[in-house]
C-alpha cells in the first residue's frame, strides 16, 4: 500500500501492524513545517519508518533534523555522547544489545522518538526488528486486559552484560566490554512504570516492558517471569513485526512510547555501528491517569522536559 503526501513524498507500508517506508523526502535542519508534520503523522501511524539514501547527513545534519521533531535529550543518562553531547554510538565494538526493549526505560521521562543512522554496516546480517507495543495490547483478550491495566514494572539500568539474566532481572542482554559496562552502571536508575501507557498523542493504549524491566509489582518471582513472559511473547509475535536490513545512508524512525525493537546478532566479529539522537518524551502515565514514579536515580540532566 503506498500513499502520495505533498509533492513528490511518499510512504509505503511495509506490513498490516507495523512499518513504513517514506520515499522522496530530504532530511535535514531546514526542512519545511509541513514535510515534517507528514513524517510525524506517518511515524504515528506505522510506529517506525525507514528513509533511504540519506548519505549526506552526518551527526550534525541527524540533530539538526531531530530538533524538528522535538528536543533531543543527552545521548544517555550515563554513557557519554560523542562528538556531540545528543549522539549515542551504537556500536559492536561495545557489545551487541540483541534482547528486545524500549530505549531508556529505567527513568521516568521515557524518550518519545529515536533515530538511528547507519554509519557503518557488516557484510552480512545485523538487521534490526520492531514490535508494535500498542497493537499487541489491542489484540489482547479482555481478560487478559483487565488485569494489566492494573499492573506495574519496576525498570532499572543495572542488570547482567554477560547475556545471562541473573535472579533478581526478568530480560538480559549480551553487551561484553567491561568498560562500557562500568560506565553504563556508573548511576543506578530504577523506576516504576505502568505496564500500561496512555500515548500521550494518540490516545492509544500500550504495553511498556523489555529488557529492562526488573520485576512485576506485587507478585512473586516466578509470577513476576510468568506475566512478563506471557506479554513479551504478545508484543514479539512475527506477525506483529517488522525487520529491516539496513544499507548504506538509511535512517530509522520509531516511535519509543509504542515499540520495542532488537537488534540481529548474526554478523559474527564483523564491525557494525550506527548513530542514535533521542527525542524527549514525558513521564509514562497509566489507565486510571496515575504517573510514573523515579525510585532510584535523578535523571533530570537527560531530559529538559
Amino acid at each position: 500500500m503506498t500513499a502520495q503526501l505533498s509533492g513528490t513524498v511518499t510512504v509505503h507500508k511495509l506490513g498490516a501492524g507495523i512499518g513504513a517506508r517514506i520515499d522522496g523526502v530530504r532530511l535535514g535542519g531546514d526542512m519545511p513545517a509541513a514535510a515534517v508534520a507528514e513524517i510525524r503523522e506517518a511515524l504515528l501511524a506505522g510506529k517506525v519508518v525507514f528513509l533511504r539514501d540519506q548519505q549526506h547527513l552526518d551527526d550534525a545534519g541527524q540533530l539538526a533534523f531531530a530538533r524538528l521533531l522535538g528536543e533531543p535529550t543527552l545521548a544517555h543518562p550515563t554513557v557519554a555522547g560523542q562528538e556531540h553531547s545528543n549522539v549515542l554510538a551504537i556500536d559492536s565494538e561495545h557489545g551487541k544489545a540483541n534482547s528486545w526493549h524500549t530505549d531508556v526505560t529505567f527513568v521516568d521521562r521515557v524518550p518519545a522518538i529515536s533515530i538511528l543512522r547507519a554509519i557503518e554496516l557488516p557484510p552480512y546480517g545485523g538487521s534490526t526488528v520492531w514490535a508494535n507495543t500498542a497493537r499487541a495490547y489491542a489484540e489482547l483478550p479482555e481478560a487478559l486486559k483487565a488485569l494489566v491495566d492494573r499492573l506495574w514494572a519496576v525498570h532499572t539500568n543495572v542488570y547482567d552484560y554477560a547475556g545471562h539474566a541473573d535472579s533478581n532481572r526478568i530480560g538480559g542482554v549480551d553487551v561484553k566490554e567491561q568498560a562500557y559496562r562500568a560506565e553504563f552502571v556508573s548511576q543506578r536508575y530504577e523506576t516504576e512504570h505502568p505496564v500500561v501507557r496512555v500515548h500521550p498523542e494518540t490516545g492509544e493504549r500500550a504495553l511498556l516492558l523489555g529488557h529492562f524491566v526488573k520485576r512485576i509489582v506485587g507478585v512473586s518471582p516466578q509470577e513476576s517471569r510468568a506475566i512478563f513472559e506471557l506479554l513479551q511473547n504478545r508484543v514479539t509475535r512475527l506477525e506483529n513485526t517488522v525487520r529491516w536490513q539496513w544499507a548504506d545512508g538509511d535512517i530509522a524512525i520509531w516511535d519509543n512510547r509504542a515499540t520495542q525493537h532488537y537488534g540481529v546478532a548474526d554478523y559474527d566479529d564483523q564491525r557494525r555501528r550506527l548513530h542514535r539522537i533521542t527525542i524527549a518524551g514525558d513521564v509514562p502515565v497509566s489507565v486510571e491517569g496515575v504517573p510514573s514514579t523515579t525510585i532510584v536515580g535523578d535523571a533530570a540532566h537527560f531530559s529538559s522536559l
